[in-house]
């Protein structure tokens, strides 16, 4: 059989596909079908090769920082200090099995979200039917479709009753889509409008059919759209390019450091050795040694907090850029939406009644002028009836009410509930003998039922259609013709309904003397209509309104028509005053209009997945940071593009989500701008933690400096350095790391996308906290050296003054803004313990004799533990003092 993956068989005649393909209705037998599995290989996409764990445990450790600190133990163990090269090296395996498991975790909870592969499949097999795993499809295969089904592999449908399917997963489009077995299509149709086609990953919400087997796995438009992932390469977030910026800044100031230093002592006259003793120590000092770790351990615990606001961080740099986004790009439905059509509006005995409730909770009452309507109206009565009995769809309790079927037939059984009907009851006791399903054509359905004997035609369809063909009108008072005055009111009725863009059906109904399965195509007796639409969801306007304060622009970008979207954006909040724009609008577009129009305008309407990458590419373009939602396997190279893709973790298919940063488990717009709050606040504490390492080393530097110069003995070993550098400031900054989010976070507009994670406010405190501190510590070493004191007591009161001042700094470093005095003391119960924790350490190792000499330490007398502990509270008073006239400097500006 010829090369099949390139032949558009939806220009084909059902006739003309049996033969390029080499079949019959009946199928295929069990070894031509095997034969062909040979051929074209499973019906399964090919996934992208995992790296194994070995080396994904390896890339934790591709960065600047963990690779200065590996030479630093390397250097350490050439020199003898084994101690301090055992220390480094548990610090960088620390950090980068942190990263490993946190990664692994996610994997596995992605994994467990993996529900729309169609696993199983109805084949026909030399004509009679067996249920085989969908991989063992090939093409040929007459497969046997019903609702509820999803689509094992592209296919060429050979018969269609009623047959809708939903295809919002691969087209974007949120309505069900109306299958057409008898049609052809030009080979350049759009995937969208083939209707002879069924396609992979969509779904049977109604009817049913049989279709013919025409590609499997990478060859399907699934897996076209997988394998275009591929060629997309992996990105880097802000953080980790400012962390990467950050570390060869620090490991080649601590380069440049120790050499002119030690060069300094070599010049003086120092011994060789000794001199690089010094610079060793100075070049420890410098690099903030439990950065990785820390940053690793505040990213993960906002991950964790991150899964209690329904959102699941696929990789952990993401976290922090949420904090950067300005631009959100939202699908409409079931994101902004419920994605649960609900009745709104019923015109009925001349009257439009509102109907309460969203989704599909059958709760809501039916009021006329604020006032609650009579549900035993005749004519409502009749409405009802239609609506469930002219319905394929059951309303179904589970953890939550669910519809099965088509969306817009379940609004109107939820409708039924609300007024106490059961339309499966009904369906049970009134006999449906015959239908005539929807199609595109006649645009409505018609069902034939049996009642005491009598035999009825109740019929649905768009209310114009519905209108058109009726003759008379049911009201309360009886049954009355349609005079011209009353026709031009209903189209009036239609129109109203239109303009708050709801979707319009009307129901009518016919008394047949006799039944024949033909369609009465006049004559009819119409009863009302509804207005249906898929309501906002509740949590989203106050989410709305949190991203104007937070100067983010949501953007709507939907596949739906553009008054739909307009009239959903308006109620919500994301169109005020701006345009919106059609897919069809866009290509019309020059590559100037169409930058001009992305930047200005918040609604995309009718837009395929083409159109979606483009937008996308030009908001980061101009340089936005772009989070980007979306469900469908259409999605996923956009997803991939953004900044953060943010996949659905109810309605997404595997593919969006394996291309995406994060996956909401709820499919809420609430919950992304929950996450960019979590984002923005993970990113200002990782900047305070920074401010309390770099300043703390700073300090260290610049008092390992003073003394050097004025001739003294080192006051800190590379042990003692360690101690400071990684297990102390390590507990303070993760604590730092878990600070609350201060107040007025998400009513300040994003950080400049340039900006870097230290700007030039906290680069000051850094510098001028670091001064103070080495002032503070070398006055303690130099006084302690002047009364006496021997060596090594001088060098414990210079490493005891120099915990205190950096857990000091720690408390300092609370906020950058405000005061820590009108913050609460004990709101950060991590901090408070991490000081205490560490004190206690320190209390040992200068008390206990073993530690002692380990840390080369010794015991201090009273008023030593007076001046370290005294002096280094002078740290706080000068940096609130920094703060304050921050303060009033901003204020005057």
């Amino acid at each position: 059989m010829q090369e099949i993956s390139n032949i558009k068989f939806h220009s084909f005649s059902v006739r003309e596909a049996f033969a390029r393909l080499d079949s019959t209705e009946t199928g295929l037998s069990e070894e031509k079908s095997n034969e062909r599995i040979d051929t074209f290989g499973f019906n399964e996409i090919t996934e992208t090769k995992k790296d194994p764990a070995w080396k994904k445990l390896l890339g934790q450790f591709a960065n600047l920082l963990i690779m200065i600190l590996i030479i630093a133990a390397i250097i350490s163990a050439l020199m003898g200090d084994i101690i301090e090269a055992i220390s480094i090296v548990v610090i960088v395996l620390l950090a980068g099995v942190l990263g490993f498991v946190q990664e692994y975790q996610a994997q596995k909870a992605i994994e467990s979200l993996k529900k729309m592969a169609a696993h199983k499949a109805l084949v026909l097999r030399n004509g009679v039917e067996h249920l085989i795993e969908a991989r063992l499809l090939a093409p040929g295969d007459v497969v046997v479709l019903k609702m509820g089904d999803t689509i094992p592999a592209d296919a060429r449908l050979i018969e269609a009753a009623n047959l809708t399917l939903e295809e919002a997963v691969l087209t974007g489009e949120s309505q069900g889509v109306v299958k057409n077995a008898g049609m052809t299509f030009p080979e350049n149709c759009a995937v969208g409008d083939c209707l002879n086609m069924v396609y992979a990953g969509t779904a049977v919400s109604n009817g049913r059919g049989k279709a013919l087997i025409c590609a499997t796995g990478s060859h399907t438009e699934f897996g076209k759209i997988a394998e275009m992932l591929k060629k997309e390469p992996e990105k880097k977030t802000p953080l980790q390019k400012n962390l990467d910026t950050l570390g060869s800044r620090i490991g080649i100031f601590a380069l440049v450091v120790a050499v002119m230093m030690s060069a300094a002592g070599i010049l003086k006259g120092y011994e060789l050795v000794k001199m690089f003793i010094w610079g060793v120590a100075l070049a420890v000092a410098v690099i903030p040694e439990a950065l990785p770790a820390v940053v690793t351990i505040s990213l993960a615990l906002g991950v964790r907090r991150m899964v209690k606001r329904r959102a699941l961080v696929r990789k952990l740099p993401a976290v922090e850029t949420l904090g950067a986004v300005n631009i959100i790009c939202s699908d409409k439905t079931g994101t902004l939406t419920e994605d649960q059509m609900t009745v709104r509006r019923i015109y009925v005995d001349n009257k439009i009644v509102s109907v309460a409730g969203a989704g599909y909770e059958p709760v809501g009452e039916l009021k006329y002028d604020g006032l609650v309507y009579d549900n035993n109206n005749v004519a409502l009565a009749q409405l009802i009836q239609i609506g469930s009995l002219c319905n394929d769809s059951h309303l179904i309790k589970k953890d939550k009410w669910v519809i099965t079927g088509d969306p817009t037939e379940g609004a109107l059984v939820v409708l039924a509930a609300k007024v106490g009907l059961n339309s499966d009851a009904q369906r049970g006791h009134i006999l449906r003998i015959a239908e005539d399903p929807f199609t595109s054509e006649k645009k409505r359905m018609t069902t034939y039922h049996s009642i005491n004997k009598e035999t009825f035609a109740y019929s649905k369809g768009a209310g114009e259609v519905m209108l058109g063909c009726s003759t008379q009108i049911m009201t309360a008072q009886g049954i009355i013709a349609i005079t011209d005055e009353t026709r031009m009111h209903l189209q009036n009725v239609i129109r109203q309904f239109a303009e708050e863009s709801l979707r319009i059906i009307g129901f009518a109904y016919k008394k047949l003397e006799s039944f024949t399965k033909a369609q009465p195509e006049e004559g009819m007796i119409l009863v009302g209509f509804v207005g249906m639409i898929d309501p906002p969801r509740a949590e989203v306007f106050a989410a709305i309104r949190r991203c104007e304060s937070a100067g983010i622009r949501p953007v709507m970008i939907t596949g739906d028509h553009k008054i739909t979207a307009v009239a959903i954006a308006r109620e919500i909040g994301i169109l005020k005053d701006g345009s919106a724009y059609s897919g069809e609008e866009i290509e019309q577009m020059n590559d100037e209009t169409f930058n001009r129009v992305v930047n200005e305008a918040n609604v995309f309407a009718r837009i395929s997945p083409a159109h979606k990458y483009r937008i996308v590419e030009a908001l980061m373009a101009q340089g936005n940071i772009v989070a980007m939602t979306g469900d469908g396997v259409n999605d996923a190279p956009t997803l991939k593009k953004a900044n953060i893709g943010i996949a659905m973790g109810i309605t997404g298919t595997d593919v969006s989500k394996e291309a995406s940063d994060m996956i909401l488990t709820d499919d809420n717009f609430a919950s992304i701008v929950s996450a960019v709050e979590e984002g923005r606040t993970i990113f200002e504490n990782i900047r305070k933690y920074l401010v309390y390492l770099l300043s703390g080393n700073t300090g260290t530097v610049i008092g390992i400096i003073i003394a050097m110069v004025a001739g003294l003995p080192l006051p800190l070993t590379a042990v003692q350095i360690l101690f400071i550098n990684f297990v102390m400031d390590g507990l303070v900054a993760i604590a730092l790391g878990v600070e609350a989010p201060e107040p007025g976070i998400m009513d300040k507009k994003p950080r400049a996308v340039k900006e870097g994670i230290l700007n030039t406010s906290a680069l000051s405190e850094i510098f001028l906290a670091g001064v103070w501190i080495a002032l503070l510590t070398t006055t303690v070493y130099v006084y302690a050296l002047h009364t006496g004191a021997s060596d090594l007591r001088a060098g414990t009161m210079f490493f005891t003054a120099l915990v205190f001042a950096r857990l000091v700094n720690g408390f300092a470093c609370r906020s950058l803004h405000q005061s820590v005095f009108i913050m609460h003391p004990f709101s950060n119960l991590a901090l408070v313990t991490s000081v205490l924790v560490t004190i206690i350490m320190v209390m040992g190792m200068i008390h206990l004799p073993i530690l002692q000499v380990a840390f080369g330490l010794t015991s201090l007398v009273n008023f030593d533990w007076l001046l370290v502990t005294l002096l280094p509270l002078t740290l706080l008073v000068f940096t609130e003092a920094v703060k304050l006239i921050k303060r009033r400097i901003t204020r005057g500006k």
